[in-house]
């Protein structure tokens, strides 16, 4: 069986896709290639739409899936372009697929993950076997569905003796705790919001996807009624495992917090946003990471300088640095992580941690979708 897969990613920042073409044969991963496409307008905003509740939703999700996966098929044909490499020797794709409900929390004893997805059309575009709903396992077993990465953390950064905090800021921000005793010692949740309530604050006011390099937060004054307002959200207290979303961390839920301030200019608003994201994740790591000594950031808010100045403000004690200092670029670290799931899934081998998750045991995630 050929040890080349493809491991797709599309997260809550609803920018685009990135892809990763991974070679496990080594005793190291090698990504030998990586390919990127946004998304169109259209479809960030009815991905953006879809949620929350609205109208005729079943139609409209199908149909942003569909799309969805025109644009993962897209930075498939490119990676296997850029790579001569034919689709026959690609053993399988990871495709996560665009989460917009999350909901974990038990209804009736138990709760749920949605992501919108169509593997079998990415099967039929690609040639290549899809493996997707690498959640839904994990919830079924009591678990939170997310994060999915410490395991794929502990593979790629875990250094034995040691405590190493990585720390992932997506549209959500998701730390890993990896504890001296690699085995049965793993800490993984959701902080709380890492860029989209900086994204879509950035796209209300200025018509920009996102705040290149935190040029605009680090021009205002970060307004401290407004932090303390934010910080009250009682999610922040609660212990790990936990996870979170746009369920939670949304455009609705920030402007329940103005209406009851002063106004403030909207770049103040944006510094005020970024000290939230660093305060939740410093807060995160002193509490569960204090014996690191190196925090690693990947994921798009590794590309913020003004958010990295702010958590290395934070955590003066600890190195905070880009995942690209380790051998793995910031945007591919959690591609290669769904390329390292499907793997495990063809395998048939458990990836979820229960000490992350909190499930009753570890699983084996994923659904396969022949070629």
């Amino acid at each position: 069986m050929s040890e080349l897969y493809v491991g797709l990613m599309s997260g809550t920042s609803l920018d685009g896709v990135d892809g990763v073409l991974v070679d496990f044969s080594g005793t190291t991963l090698r990504v030998l290639g990586y390919s990127s496409a946004p998304f169109s307008n259209t479809l960030t905003q009815e991905l953006l739409a879809l949620n929350s509740p609205g109208p005729n939703e079943l139609h409209r999700a199908a149909l942003a899936a569909n799309a969805l996966i025109r644009v993962y098929a897209q930075v498939v044909a490119d990676l296997l372009e850029k790579s001569c490499i034919h689709h026959g020797q690609v053993t399988a794709i990871g495709a996560h697929g665009q989460t917009v409900r999350h909901r974990p929390q038990a209804f009736d004893g138990i709760g749920y993950t949605l992501q919108l997805n169509s593997p079998a059309l990415l099967a039929e575009l690609t040639g290549i076997a899809v493996i997707a709903d690498f959640r839904s396992r994990d919830v079924a077993a009591g678990g939170q569905g997310a994060p999915l990465v410490p395991a794929f953390h502990q593979a790629v950064f875990g250094r034995p003796g040691q405590t190493v905090a990585t720390l992932n800021i997506g549209g959500i921000s998701n730390l890993t705790v990896l504890g001296p005793d690699q085995a049965d010692d793993v800490l993984g949740f959701d902080c709380g919001p890492g860029n989209a309530l900086m994204d879509a604050w950035c796209r209300q006011h200025l018509g920009q996807a996102f705040d290149a390099n935190g040029a605009w937060a680090a021009t205002g004054q970060v307004q401290r009624d407004l932090l303390a307002a934010l910080l009250r959200e009682p999610y922040f207290d609660q212990p790990a495992p936990k996870s979170t979303g746009r369920d939670l961390f949304n455009m609705d839920w920030l402007a329940g917090r103005l209406e009851d301030l002063a106004p403030m200019a909207p770049e103040d608003v944006q510094a005020t946003l970024t000290e939230l994201t660093a305060s939740v994740c410093a807060t995160s790591v002193k509490r569960y990471a204090l014996e690191s000594h190196e925090l690693i950031v990947c994921g798009g808010g590794a590309f913020n300088g003004h958010l990295m100045q702010r958590l290395q403000a934070h955590l003066p004690l600890l190195q905070v640095s880009s995942s690209q200092a380790h051998g793995l670029p910031p945007l591919e670290v959690e591609a290669a992580a769904f390329a390292w799931l499907a793997r495990k899934t063809v395998l048939r081998e458990t990836s979820s941690l229960k000490k992350v998750t909190g499930a009753r045991g570890a699983r084996v995630l994923g659904a396969i979708y022949p070629a």
